[in-house]
């Protein structure tokens, strides 16, 4: 048995370890601070994106019919009905609403009226997606959200696809440069680590199988606060030409630490000064939990594809609602102009039958095509509600005069960082840089800090990561991550600040050093026997 959870994922020792909590009773509570999960939601928009599929519903039974409802194609007399139906509501939601309705076409991209029309048959989803890559009506309010609140106003101008989440959005990308011959089988592709863990399985796969070289970040203090950041030997690896890619999650996950200016200006110099068709690949989930973060897609957008997921900010991680972000004049398109010979001409074959001229289609656009074998581009696309959701998600953040949901969500999330490290006695991180969803504890570093060098070396010669992980979760009921696996150092755990109550990040510090005081204990006592 100690053989198999030493080889399981972290995840699979925490579902096993949960699996064992759920056999055995226990007055103590359990803490499972091993998900990612967020136990908030964001409920004033969700309350908007319901009242305003009520009406939409009305607006079905306009024919007078009660099982068959029509298309929701009258507009004769909309906007007055609209209006009668929002006038008695007093909810937040119907507050909201009343702002979206009454929002410029600066920010819908369109007037109201048009905009609404749209909404309520993406609601009702009646219709295929068309197009494919992003629907008409939630185009624009999505990109001002991306453009706002996660690049800035010097990003360069973009194209989006509206996909199942981030993970669908990482898959497709990945898919597209193999299928367009921009990454090859066996192509050297560099990973920044740490990372989510699942993301380091993906170059294995026999479809891939790339040759990887890892860029290591380091702990480092910046004036008595620590900060992961990537070493300048570990990024001047990405000066080789011999490396076609590299992925990225910026802010990183398990670390939480964004990457700072200095590295951005050192990746800036690097692809124009030696490797200027580096294709970059960055997550950038966790940006919008950061007062000031600075993407590499605003920063170095020629070269970069930056995917996006709505799940951890609004709670969302059952809707699946992503995005991939794609600057129009980009290097992924001028690599497929430069293609030439069989690999052309194969590739051109691969999507004759959805444009008569294949060597047009954008890299942007095969990825939707790519995403249903091509043969099926007719039917690709997010699904009408879910995009639906995400164009009132990006609504209510854009519509939000001093970021009042934002600063709730940080605040929590540094409130709960806070309580942890308090108990732990360890001192918070670079603020400005940490996003606090996540943290990592070293146990190396803090046993050494906490007890003494001595033990801490006999508990790296008795134990594994593996065997105190899994003592936590029996003797103490908290379950956390091993976070190896995610590129980090062998002694090293994850724990979610996103995922329980506030005060419970204090009864974790408390249990994590009840077990280690124990042991403590005994090794000290036996020094005597």
């Amino acid at each position: 048995m100690k053989k198999n959870l030493e080889q399981l994922s972290p995840f699979e020792l925490s579902l096993y370890l949960e699996d064992l909590h759920n056999s055995e009773q226990s007055s103590k509570e359990w803490l499972n601070a091993g998900r990612g999960n967020p136990n908030w939601t964001a409920p004033i928009p969700r309350e908007a994106y319901f009242l305003l599929g009520q009406f939409a519903t009305q607006e079905t039974y306009i024919n007078g019919r009660d099982r068959l409802g029509s298309k929701s194609m009258n507009t004769i007399g909309r906007d007055k009905r609209f209006d009668e139906f929002l006038k008695p509501k007093e909810s937040l939601g119907a507050t909201l609403l009343r702002k979206i309705w009454n929002a410029s076409a600066d920010v819908l991209g369109m007037p109201a009226s048009e905009w609404l029309t749209y909404m309520l048959d993406y609601l009702i989803g009646d219709n295929y997606p068309y197009p494919e890559r992003v629907l008409p009506g939630c185009e624009h309010p999505i990109k001002q959200y991306l453009q706002q609140k996660l690049f800035d106003d010097r990003s360069a101008p973009f194209d989006i696809f509206a996909v199942e989440g981030g993970t669908a959005g990482i898959v497709y990308t990945f898919n597209s440069f193999i299928s367009n011959h921009l990454l090859e089988p066996g192509d050297k592709i560099a990973m920044m680590t740490p990372t989510f863990a699942p993301y380091l399985e993906i170059p294995d796969l026999p479809e891939y199988q790339f040759d990887v070289e890892y860029v290591r970040s380091k702990s480092m203090d910046y004036d008595g606060k620590v900060s992961y950041q990537f070493p300048k030997e570990e990024l001047d690896k990405l000066r080789s030409p011999d490396i076609k890619a590299v992925f990225v999650v910026n802010p990183s996950n398990p670390t939480a630490t964004a990457i700072n200016d200095e590295s951005i200006t050192q990746l800036k110099a690097i692809i124009e000064e030696d490797n200027p068709e580096l294709m970059i690949i960055s997550d950038d989930v966790y940006g919008t939990f950061l007062k000031e973060f600075h993407s590499l897609f605003t920063e170095i957008p020629y070269n970069t594809v930056c995917i996006y997921s709505y799940s951890k900010y609004f709670g969302a991680t059952g809707w699946r609602i992503g995005t991939i972000s794609v600057a129009k004049d980009n290097i992924f398109d001028k690599k497929l102009q430069e293609l030439n010979g069989p690999v052309d001409e194969k590739i051109d074959s691969r999507y004759h039958i959805i444009d008569s001229t294949p060597k047009n289609i954008r890299f942007i656009d095969r990825m939707v095509a790519d995403s249903r074998l091509v043969a099926l581009n007719h039917t690709a696309g997010l699904s009408a509600p879910q995009q639906a959701m995400m164009t009132i998600f990006s609504l209510y953040a854009l519509l939000d005069e001093g970021d009042n949901f934002k600063n709730d969500v940080m605040s929590l999330c540094r409130k709960r960082g806070n309580l942890l490290y308090e108990s732990l006695g360890l001192t918070y991180p670079l603020e400005s840089l940490n996003t606090a969803y996540y943290c990592e504890i070293n146990f190396d570093w803090w046993l050494t800090k906490r007890f003494g060098e001595e033990f801490r070396d006999y508990i790296i010669d008795t134990f594994t990561m593996t065997e105190i992980v899994s003592r936590l979760a029996q003797e103490e009921r908290v379950n956390l991550l091993k976070a190896e696996a995610f590129g980090s150092s062998e002694w090293t755990v994850r724990i979610s600040l996103a995922n329980l109550d506030t005060p419970k990040y204090a009864e974790i510090g408390l249990r994590i050093t009840q077990l280690m005081t124990r042991l403590f204990q005994e090794w000290y006592g036996n020094q005597f026997v």
